[in-house]
């Protein structure tokens, strides 16, 4: 017998070894096989599913404040009130307020600031606009956006149902006063500068007012 006929029958034996260790290890399928049943009490687990743990804290409250802080227990007793209210929402809304409260102080527009200020916040913004309009003086301004903002602080009467929030903003405007001529006197139109406010809004849960004013400044 040659040598290459003996190595052909060597491959062969070989190749036939394999063949039956892979029968041994992965079995074999003879035609149809039914799929194997789950089960019927077995649960089916979604890949979407999330455990809600009741009583836990209210992400509105949570993602804004520490629900255990004054700020957080003032939010959640608003809510008590009124489910519906959310601090995220008054958030938004909070910074839409402040940019169009700011633009009308700026602009002098004493009618639109009427819809949004306290009586006592509105004649402090009056007094101001007053004594700039009496010496020809005029504010250009352009609103650049809001940088920063957040629930500073809030509270709540249970007595009459008044609640306060208390926002921080980081404002960016591009700002100037020009005298009577038309000369800028103060101020640079094309630097944008930050400005930090501290306001309060003010509201009662449960009236029909759905506004909020802004009751109180600072920085």
């Amino acid at each position: 017998m040659n040598s290459a006929l003996i190595q052909l029958l060597v491959l062969a034996g070989i190749a036939v070894f394999l063949v039956l260790r892979l029968r041994n290890v992965l079995g074999t399928r003879d035609g149809y096989e039914p799929p194997v049943e789950r089960a019927r009490d077995a649960p089916v687990k979604k890949a979407h599913d999330f455990e809600v743990i009741e009583g836990g804290p209210d992400p509105d409250i949570a993602d804004n404040v520490d629900p255990d802080s004054r700020a957080g227990k003032a939010l959640a007793a608003m809510k008590r009130i009124e489910p519906e209210f959310s601090v995220t929402e008054f958030s938004g809304g909070s910074r839409q307020a402040y940019e169009m409260i700011l633009m009308a102080f700026e602009g002098d527009d004493l009618e639109t600031l009427k819809g949004f200020l306290s009586p006592d916040v509105y004649d402090s913004f009056e007094g101001v606009i007053t004594e700039r309009q009496s010496k020809g003086l005029k504010v250009s301004a352009n609103f650049i956006g809001v940088r920063e903002l957040k629930v500073a602080d809030a509270m709540f009467d249970e007595a009459n149902n008044e609640a306060e929030i208390t926002m921080k903003f980081v404002g960016e405007i591009t700002s100037c006063v020009k005298n009577a001529d038309g000369e800028v006197i103060e101020g640079d139109p094309a630097v944008i500068k930050r400005q930090k406010d501290v306001w309060t809004f003010a509201r009662v849960m449960g009236s029909d007012d759905p506004n909020w004013e802004l009751v109180a400044t600072g920085e």
